[in-house]
Formats: structure tokens, sequence, C-alpha cells
């Protein structure tokens, strides 16, 4: 197991290896897994990338995020430029229906309307949250599956098993209707976030809580 001074560095080592951010603003503190980040950032999109970053990194647990966004010069826009901007984007996505709506206050966006899937509900927030102006994007949208749940546990188990990432045996997974609950033990974020996602891909899925404990033991 990892000590908390190897930890800080090997999710500080991330971020630095992450393009997309400026490490140089970015603070990072680990107690018994737990990985706190501080700091400013010029863009929602990078405070996304730091995060992301430390989800990638093995023993990290969960994540404290007290990352402020600093906008300046051309990340500086108006609510009505940032709403102007979030409907053209929806717009042009393929993934995305026509009736979203879109509210801006203070640079944070929200995101309201009713999808069959998953995967619009998160091409939806996708499309908004790497705008400048953007703060924070609050995804509202519900999901109304457009088939009846059958044999969704079943479905997901056989799909956790196909995923090369995630070891299957260790994810419990429950539904009732069209809410799923999973639950276990994965060794790193990127296999729990796999497990929702396969989760979110079953027919007739319209919640998903991802219950799943990272853990190296």
């Amino acid at each position: 197991m990892k000590t908390d001074a190897q930890l800080q560095k090997d999710v500080m080592d991330e971020i630095k290896w992450e393009p997309s951010t400026t490490a140089a603003q970015i603070g990072v503190s680990a107690s018994n897994g737990v990985v706190t980040l501080n700091g400013v950032v010029a863009t929602y999109a990078e405070k996304w990338a730091v995060e992301r970053a430390a989800q990638r990194v093995e023993g990290v647990k969960g994540i404290a995020e007290e990352i402020t966004i600093k906008l300046s010069g051309v990340h500086v826009k108006s609510d009505a430029e940032i709403a102007e901007a979030a409907i053209t984007s929806l717009k042009w996505h393929v993934w995305v229906p026509s009736d979203i709506q879109v509210n801006v206050a203070q640079g944070w966006v929200t995101l309201k309307g009713q999808v069959s899937w998953g995967y619009q509900r998160n091409a939806a927030r996708d499309s908004v949250c790497c705008m400048p102006g953007v703060k924070g994007v609050s995804n509202d949208i519900t999901i109304k599956a457009p088939v009846q749940p059958s044999s969704i546990k079943e479905l997901i188990e056989k799909a956790l098993v196909r995923n090369a990432e995630i070891d299957a045996g260790k994810v419990k997974v429950t539904a009732d209707g069209g809410t799923v609950t999973l639950s276990g033990t994965v060794r790193t974020w990127g296999e729990k976030d796999a497990a929702g996602s396969a989760a979110w891909n079953a027919p007739g899925v319209n919640m998903v809580r991802n219950d799943i404990a990272v853990t190296l033991a």
C-alpha cells in the first residue's frame, strides 16, 4: 500500500503529465487514500482535467476538490454569451435531443430536459463543460428509458464479465425497476467508472447509484 507521501507524488506527477493542465497552479495533499486538490485554474475544463488525472492514479480512494476558477482575458464571458454558445453547442451535437434547456447564472450552467439514454445525458454535459466562461455544470437532465426494464441485473452482470477492465467477481448488482445500484470493491477509480458506464448501457436503466468502494485490499 502506498504511503501518503508516495500517493501525493504520484498524483502530482499524473497532473504534470496531463498536457491540458497547469500543474504549477495545483496543490496536492493525501491522507489515507483521500486526495485534496487546491489551487487556481483558468477554466472549468482544466478543473475537470485535474480531477480526472487524480482519479487515474492507483491508490486514490476519494477526492476533495477545492480548486478555484479564476476567469481572465478571452475566458471572461457574460451569462448571455455562455447561454447562446451552449444552445448552439447542444444543437450541433448529434447525440443530444433538440429540446434540452439551458440556464446560466454567474457562469454556472444548468441543463434540464429529458433523454432516453445515459450517454445522451453525458453528451449534453460534455458539450458545454469546455466552453469559455463556464464555472460549473449542473446536469439536471432526466432519463426516461424507451423500453421497459427486463432482466437488467443479468444483462449488467454479463457486461461486467465481458469488460477486461473490471474484476466482475467483486462487483454486486441490484436492480429495482430502472434503478440500478452497484456495490462491492475495486482497485481503481477507473474500474469504478467503467462499471458505472456498463450499467448505464443496459436497456431500461434510468438511474445508476455507483456505491462501489475503491480499495487496495
